[in-house]
């Protein structure tokens, strides 16, 4: 998710990324450490709850720069915890849109722990959700307007996320289009 040339986005870069609407611009990480109020007393694992919240904000936060304005979360389509986060870990959320329909968009959200003396970095969970762009004064839908690909990484999570959205629609028994 980091920009290809491997090096911080200055703001000029991103304001001129954000114009195109490309899935970097609506990048968003977040950054949390695990306290032992969100964590399972005996075990020391976090809730699985108190990460899908963090999950929630960080991909609603990309759904909201790319639609421009308010979003809903409309489902979770897919979460995975990988491996256990522990107490005291630093949890490294990094979100971003793949995928941006009629007034839906997919934002892929992949979350790693961080060890703060060595920096190494762990995959622990990958999460998919759908937004909705809503319009604030009455909160029905509103348009989004589409992606602007890029790169073959772009164009490869695109792909995945309407092959995603096709099995989501078909498992719920609506017409594909």
């Amino acid at each position: 998710m980091a920009p290809a040339h491997g090096l911080a986005v200055t703001r000029a870069e991103h304001t001129a990324e954000a114009a195109r609407l490309t899935p970097s611009a609506s990048r968003c990480e977040m950054t949390q450490i695990v306290m032992p109020g969100q964590a399972n007393g005996l075990a020391g694992v976090m809730f699985g709850g108190v990460l899908m919240q963090w999950i929630d904000v960080c991909a609603g936060v990309a759904a909201m720069r790319h639609a421009g304005g308010a979003v809903v979360t409309a489902s979770i389509d897919r979460l995975d915890f990988l491996v256990p986060v522990r107490v005291g870990q630093v949890v490294v959320l990094q979100a971003m849109v793949n995928y941006a329909r009629r007034t839906s968009m997919e934002v892929g959200c992949r979350v790693e722990t961080e060890d703060p003396a060595t920096r190494e970095r762990r995959y622990t969970t990958k999460a998919y959700l759908t937004f909705v762009a809503i319009r604030e004064d009455d909160g029905t839908p509103r348009p989004v307007p589409p992606l602007t690909l890029v790169s073959e990484e772009d164009h490869r999570r695109h792909r995945d996320a309407n092959t995603r959205r096709v099995e989501r629609l078909r498992a719920a028994g609506k017409e594909v289009r």
